[in-house]
């Protein structure tokens, strides 16, 4: 069958869905909705806001079926496409000295070493886009479609200071396009990948200066040390933040946090967990956090981490758990906090007896820290011939997202017949570690745990070393 541009192949239709009402099945082509063709999923989601809509479909046999459909003004179809944005993706057109891409070695699979910079996965996905390589149009289009939350790598709001970091010419000029975002009340986030000698210090107060003239609209921004792997010949030298330089960075994010919450009652400018770890201080309580909304980019997991511990342990448990020996592996970065949690939770159930192992990163280089870049080698080859209990707990993060394969391609099962154990994997959230360690099914919940770096492709994680 041939597909012509602007032509859409519904690749899964939701049981229970207007779509599976109407007879849309897998295969079928969706053609136009209003009389109207589709571009990219930008107009599928607008055209599809409406209570009474049109939408013409064509059978795989060419026979095409026009569909009135009345239904509440949000519902979807519920179908979901082959391709999530209904148009080739945009690759990114900046060489930014801190871009986690570029230090990846060879061999591995092509998708890894694509970089996206696609506004419409910033909506779709809550990627960080740079403004770069959008046009006026663009931004348009996102005003009139009401399209939101745009997240902003920012970096810096010195123009030439950005354009040296993205390596692109017209970084510094499409800051502009944050003042049009701005005047149409678009909701935004922003990102500082902080690199030190760079925009750190005096670059950085000024940036969060500059950024907080934009609230409300823009509701948050996190800041986040480099990532630096052991692959960086020829690249721009960058140097690990110490304990010191995250000392000063958290003074100025945290003085920076105190004026703007007193202006407007929000703190605006969030540090990643892990600066606090580097410069060896506690988290911020919760409250801190204003509702955790830079969890993806790192900002208040750990906290919420304990938090959601803390409410799982005081509800009470469907199962009676069994005594039992399990194994839990992370990144050196969240170690003492995941054994702390293991900890808290054994001690209610001491029928469970757990064992945290802390993964150092071979393959990238021991300045990774996150699990979410820890590979299946590194797994095996640190926990081959260890006595793991009956189980291998890792978590989610792990994992290409919906898949069991992790970055090197291994897979679950692999790592599993390595190391001769049960792997489960575990979301992020509080309450999955506690059901994760009794051994019990989690209980739908309201709001779903975030995943670290949601997900793992480079491109979404660069911000962590």
């Amino acid at each position: 069958m041939n597909i012509k541009k602007n032509e859409h192949v519904i690749k899964e239709v939701y049981p229970g869905s207007i779509a599976q009402e109407m007879e849309i099945e897998p295969g079928d082509i969706l053609l136009s909705i209003n009389h109207e063709v589709i571009e990219d999923v930008f107009d599928y989601r607008y055209l599809i806001k409406d209570e009474y809509i049109e939408v013409v479909i064509r059978k795989p046999d060419g026979e095409e079926w026009l569909l009135e459909i009345d239904k509440e003004y949000d519902d979807d179809l519920g179908v979901e496409f082959e391709n999530g944005l209904m148009s080739d993706y945009r690759s990114c057109s900046n060489k930014c000295i801190f871009c986690f891409i570029d230090q990846m070695p060879p061999g591995m699979r092509e998708t890894l070493y694509f970089k996206d910079d696609d506004s419409r996965l910033s909506f779709l996905q809550g990627n960080y886009i740079t403004l770069t390589n959008m046009k006026d149009s663009d931004i348009e289009r996102i005003i009139r479609f009401h399209l939101a939350p745009i997240n902003i790598s920012v970096h810096t709001t010195n123009p030439e200071l950005r354009c040296k970091m993205l390596h692109n010419r017209f970084a510094g000029e499409a800051l502009k396009r944050m003042d049009r975002l701005f005047e149409a009340k678009v909701p935004m986030n922003g990102q500082i990948v902080l690199c030190r000698g760079i925009n750190d210090k005096e670059e950085l107060g000024k940036t969060i200066g500059d950024l907080a003239k934009y609230l409300p609209y823009m509701e948050s921004v996190s800041v986040v040390p480099v990532g630096l792997s052991k692959f960086r010949e020829g690249l721009e030298p960058l140097e690990p933040f110490d304990k010191e330089a995250a000392e000063e960075a958290l003074e100025i994010i945290e003085e920076w946090q105190k004026k703007i919450f007193k202006e407007n009652g929000t703190h605006f400018i969030h540090a990643s967990d892990e600066f606090y770890i580097l410069a060896e201080r506690e988290l911020p309580k919760a409250s801190r956090y204003d509702g955790y909304p830079q969890l993806e980019n790192g900002v208040g997991m750990l906290r919420l981490l304990d938090c959601e511990v803390t409410e799982a342990l005081n509800e009470p448990i469907p199962a009676n758990p069994q005594e039992e020996i399990i194994s839990i592996a992370t990144g050196y970065l969240a170690y003492p906090y995941v054994k702390k949690q293991a900890e808290k939770i054994t001690k209610k159930y001491p029928q469970k007896k757990v064992d945290v192992y802390a993964i150092r990163n071979d393959f990238f280089g021991e300045q990774i820290t996150v699990a979410g870049l820890l590979t299946g080698q590194d797994i095996i080859n640190q926990l081959k011939g260890k006595d793991l209990g009956q189980r291998l707990l890792l978590p989610s993060c792990m994992f290409r997202r919906g898949e069991e394969v992790f970055l090197d391609d291994i897979t679950r099962v692999e790592v599993q017949n390595a190391l001769q154990v049960p792997v489960n994997i575990v979301k992020s959230g509080g309450q999955d570690l506690v059901y994760g360690i009794l051994g019990i099914s989690s209980p739908e919940k309201d709001r779903e745990s975030p995943d670290f770096n949601n997900g793992y492709e480079p491109e979404e994680i660069l911000w962590n070393g």
